[in-house]
């Protein structure tokens, strides 16, 4: 199984937090990101990880063309969607290609840990910790 991790900048914490607690899965997985993230996600987790470019230089671009080239089975691009980025288009092509592909995507921790749990069959509790506040996958009883 092959999944492409991708992060904003102001979301590098949060990535780096979700592949550490979903790092036993994770780990059986190949892992393709965009550079920083990558390279957060290898030095705070151990996990071995396939860098491409930053995203802005190319890397979203890189992985969109290991998906037309069905190379990536689910990607986790957390996205932060109140800051433009310079690369939009680049972004918004990588989407598209996955929605051709029938890629499944998630951009949020909420729907990363859906995806996780889809295609790697994890079970467990959900890491409430990692998810916001009014989340619906939390377990706050």
């Amino acid at each position: 199984m092959r999944i492409a991790l991708i992060a904003h900048d102001e979301l590098k914490d949060e990535m780096v937090a979700f592949a550490e607690a979903h790092a036993d899965a994770l780990g059986e997985c190949e892992l393709v990101t965009t550079g920083t993230t990558g390279k957060r996600i290898s030095e705070e987790t151990g996990l071995a990880v396939n860098r491409q470019a930053s995203g802005p230089l190319g890397g979203d671009l890189q992985i969109g063309a290991m998906v037309a080239n069905g190379g990536i089975d689910g990607l986790v691009f957390l996205r932060d969607p109140l800051t433009a980025q310079p690369h939009e288009p680049d972004i918004s092509a990588l989407l598209r290609v996955c929605d051709v592909k029938d890629v499944p995507v998630a951009t949020n921790l909420a729907s990363a840990e859906l995806l996780v749990r889809g295609l790697l069959g994890t079970e467990g509790p959900i890491a409430d910790e990692l998810l916001d506040e009014r989340s619906p996958l939390r377990d706050d009883d």
